[in-house]
């Protein structure tokens, strides 16, 4: 039972990380633009969230709790939606490729977190600021205590919850808003969108900026909390951002199935770590390594099942990965 309770405790865990990073990626792909900069806007959240804690909690005596959330999501909210803000100048205003763009915006961000870390990390190898670790991995009080049911549900810090709550509302906002109405007219049809008078490039800006503010919060996440508040030279986010990308496409395109689909990416990647425990087994190496490839294989399952059926709410907006030029329209 507590090998099983372990295993949920971990899906969830790292569920959340691509559950930000694949809310923000769905927010900026639903007005058309294509970010494959996730894991660079990931980086970038995570180390300036991480730089600003790490140096507040270290330079006063009695660090408060509010202020190191507040200056840890200001700094990584920032930072990320500067680099939302390097892809909307690029693509929308420069019209840029959006694919060499997004790629060469993950290596400037995993560049630019990992130039400044050997400062943070002074000649050492890792880094740890334990205090923030402990606000943000926190779990519930007096909910968490409630036996296997807190266990599962309570046990965790506060921006799991967060992740839900932001993905939830991105649902709400795309299909119940005029806001969201205008987002998707956007990312279908831009022309016939600024036909009616919706500002396309204000569309586009917004939701890209935005949508990388809530990447970002991935990378927070990921180092305060799932990291266990550690900045490492060997960090593996860039990884769980390409994760995050494929998440999109298993949800096709809609927030509420990123929720539970986060979660199964999460029971499917530990599952090399848990299953054996469980079926009172002892794999080789070599099925380890097979069962660890489960997340991605699934993930082309769904993109070839989409791409048979052809089915319109099942594909990505038309517009998608195109660049608008108003004077064609």
């Amino acid at each position: 039972m507590m090998t099983l309770i372990a295993w949920i405790n971990r899906a969830i865990w790292f569920g959340t990380v691509i559950m930000f990073g694949s809310t923000g990626e769905i927010i900026t792909e639903r007005s058309g633009n294509l970010n494959l900069g996730v894991p660079g806007i990931m980086f970038l959240g995570g180390f300036a969230s991480f730089a600003g804690a790490y140096y507040y909690e270290n330079s006063t005596p009695d660090p408060s709790s509010a202020v190191v959330i507040l200056i840890a999501l200001i700094c990584g909210i920032l930072a990320s939606t500067f680099g939302g803000l390097i892809y909307s100048f690029l693509t929308i205003t420069l019209r840029a490729n959006q694919n060499v763009t997004g790629l060469a915006l993950t290596i400037f961000g995993s560049g630019i977190a990992n130039f400044f870390g050997v400062k943070v990390l002074n000649g050492g190898t890792s880094v740890k600021a334990a205090f923030t670790h402990t606000v943000f991995s926190r779990p519930v009080p007096f909910l968490s205590k409630l036996g296997v049911f807190g266990d599962i549900f309570f046990s965790y810090g506060f921006m799991v919850y967060l992740a839900i709550i932001l993905a939830a509302l991105t649902h709400l906002v795309i299909s119940r808003t005029r806001i969201g109405l205008n987002l998707r007219a956007v990312g279908e049809n831009p022309a016939t969108a600024d036909s009616v008078g919706i500002s396309v490039t204000k569309y586009k800006y917004l939701a890209t900026c935005i949508g990388a503010a809530v990447t970002g919060l991935g990378g927070v996440y990921y180092v305060l909390d799932y990291g266990y508040g550690t900045w490492s030279s060997s960090s593996s986010i860039e990884g769980l951002g390409w994760l995050a990308v494929a998440l999109v496409i298993f949800a096709r395109w809609k927030p509420r199935n990123i929720i539970w689909g986060a979660y199964v990416f999460g029971i499917f990647f530990w599952f090399y770590n848990y299953a054996p425990a469980l079926l009172n087994l002892t794999w080789p190496n070599t099925i380890v390594i097979l069962t660890q490839m489960i997340p991605y294989v699934i993930t082309i399952l769904v993109l070839i099942y989409v791409s048979a059926k052809q089915k319109k709410d099942s594909l990505g907006p038309a517009a998608l990965g195109l660049s608008y030029y108003r004077e064609e329209r």
